[in-house]
């Protein structure tokens, strides 16, 4: 217990302190100027709106996938299987410009979309689409191996007794998948919301538009308005935390009603 807590203190609890209390050299006036700024609220609003969105969406995408890839044999499964994980071996700034590359005005994707006159490189859409990039494996890595100890008899009990399909699912398979579900949306937003590198080369980062909170404490940090930053960063921390923590308590209790 002691070494578990002084290692999580030197890696979490002393950094997370040290922003607190560089946030104190503000006073209370100035720290709600900083974050209630137009700019500081846009980039918020930006960050954690489309991640939430991004993780909804990988929520029901990823779990698509993971019951394509549990359920069903098909060739080159083990490939795209495989192909879940690049997220996490690519390098974020690799990610980020491949992303553009595809969803420029010019590219095999953003053509035919810009055709359509939807633009998704340099816009909003774009950091959507990187956020669901970057998240879409912790869903499925997450609910995977849940599916996979989930016995297929228990449908096949169920719909010998006359249960429909969907019936099946929303009182048989989803109850068991319900806390993997909202640890793999907690998840995928965490890293969503905090997303840097493969977001700044697709989103455009124009101030009120379609700048990033992560992007634009780098920019106060560069302007060494380093009590700025983690007002921001402060900000960020809290609101994701409180976020975090209500997934979490459903997730209890989704695990209790489970059990129950």
């Amino acid at each position: 217990m002691g070494l578990t807590l002084t290692w999580l203190s030197l890696i979490v609890l002393i950094p997370l302190a040290g922003l607190f209390v560089k946030t104190l050299e503000l006073s209370p006036d100035q720290f709600w100027s900083i974050v209630s700024s137009r700019r500081t609220l846009s980039a918020l609003k930006i960050s954690f709106g489309l991640a939430f969105l991004a993780a909804l969406v990988n929520l029901v995408m990823g779990t698509i996938v993971v019951w394509a890839l549990v359920r069903y044999r098909f060739p080159g499964r083990k490939i795209f299987d495989a192909i879940v994980d690049v997220p996490f071996a690519l390098p974020t700034a690799v990610a980020g410009v491949a992303l553009t590359a595809l969803f420029a005005e010019k590219g095999w994707l953003g053509a035919p979309l810009s055709a359509l006159g939807v633009k998704v490189a340099f816009t909003p859409v774009g950091i959507f689409v990187a956020m669901i990039f970057i998240g879409i494996p912790f869903v499925v890595r997450t609910v995977q191996p849940v599916l996979q100890d989930l016995d297929p008899e228990i449908e096949e009990a169920a719909a010998s007794l006359g249960a429909s399909r969907w019936h099946t699912i929303s009182k048989v398979i989803l109850p068991g998948l319900t806390p993997a579900l909202l640890t793999g949306l907690a998840l995928a937003f965490a890293r969503a919301v905090g997303e840097y590198g493969s977001v700044i080369f697709i989103a455009g980062n124009l101030p009120n538009v379609s700048e990033i909170a992560p992007l634009l404490i780098v920019i106060r940090l560069s302007e060494f308005r380093y009590a700025d930053a983690t007002a921001i960063a402060v900000v960020m921390l809290v609101v994701s935390f409180a976020i975090i923590f209500v997934v979490n308590r459903l997730q209890r209790w989704a695990q209790m009603r489970a059990g129950g």
